[in-house]
C-alpha cells in the first residue's frame, strides 16, 4: 500500500493578499495537507495579483516550515522558474496549459533532473509526452471550472492500469477525488479557500475550505488501508 500525498491548490485563492497566503498554507496545514501550491508567473505582471519577488517566496517557505507543511509551485514562464531555483526545489508542478503551450518550458524544468507532477487537463491523452531527465508523474484533469460530472467520461475506472498516479480536481464538492481514491490515485489535488462564496476568483466555488479538505484527508487515508 503506498500513502496518498494531497496537495492544497491555492492558485489565486489569496486575491492578492499575501497575509493570506499565510493562513491559507497555516489552514491547509490544520487541515491535513501534505502540500500547499502556489503558481509562479500567471497573472504575475507587477500590476497583477500574483506577482511575487524573492522576498515574498522567502516568507512563504518560512511560514510553511513553521507549519511543517511542503510549498510545492507551479511554473508558467523561466523568469519564475528562474526565481524559484535558489530555494533548490526537489519537485515542480507542471500545469496543463504549460504542458500544452510551453514544451521549451516543460523540458527546462525537466533539465533540473529532479521530480515533476503535470496535469492532463488541456491535451489529447493519447499523446502524453515521455521526457529523457527527471522523474515526471501524470494527473488525469479535466481544465473545466467547475467540472461537471458530464465532463469526465474518460475519468479513469482504475488509475493503477492507467497513465495517471494520481487526480487534479476541478469538481464541487470531494466526491469524486474520493472516488479516485478509490479507483487507486495515490496523488490528490485540491483547490483550497476560506470562503466559496468569494466571487473575485473563479476557482473560490470549486475549492475546499479546510473542513471540507480535511473530511478528505481523514476519509481518504481511512480508504486507502483497504485499497
Amino acid at each position: 500500500m503506498k500513502n496518498i500525498t494531497f496537495i492544497a491548490e491555492l492558485g489565486l485563492n489569496h486575491n492578492g493578499n499575501k497575509d493570506l497566503i499565510n493562513e491559507l498554507i497555516r489552514q491547509a496545514s490544520i487541515a491535513g495537507a501534505d502540500y500547499a501550491k502556489l503558481q509562479l508567473g500567471w497573472r504575475a505582471n507587477v500590476d497583477e495579483m500574483n506577482h511575487f519577488k524573492i522576498e515574498d517566496l522567502e516568507l512563504f517557505h518560512e511560514f510553511a516550515s513553521l507549519y511543517n507543511i511542503k510549498l510545492l509551485f507551479s511554473v508558467f514562464d523561466e523568469k519564475s522558474l528562474n526565481l524559484l531555483k535558489p530555494f533548490k526545489p526537489q519537485l515542480i508542478k507542471i500545469a496543463s496549459r504549460t504542458l500544452k503551450n510551453d514544451i521549451n518550458l516543460v523540458h527546462k524544468i525537466h533539465d533540473l533532473n529532479i521530480e515533476t507532477i503535470s496535469s492532463v487537463g488541456m491535451i489529447n491523452l493519447n499523446e502524453i509526452p515521455k521526457f529523457k531527465k527527471g522523474k515526471n508523474i501524470y494527473l488525469f484533469c479535466k481544465s473545466k471550472y467547475p467540472t461537471y460530472p458530464k465532463d469526465l467520461l474518460e475519468f479513469p475506472k482504475d488509475f493503477t492500469n492507467s497513465p495517471f498516479f494520481g487526480y487534479s480536481d476541478h469538481c464541487l464538492g470531494i466526491s469524486n477525488c474520493l472516488l479516485a481514491i478509490s479507483r487507486g490515485a495515490k496523488i490528490i489535488e485540491k483547490h483550497f479557500t476560506l470562503d466559496k462564496s468569494d466571487t473575485t476568483i473563479r476557482d473560490h466555488v470549486l475549492s475546499s475550505t479546510p473542513d471540507e479538505f480535511s473530511q478528505l484527508v481523514q476519509i481518504g487515508r481511512e480508504m486507502n488501508l483497504y485499497i
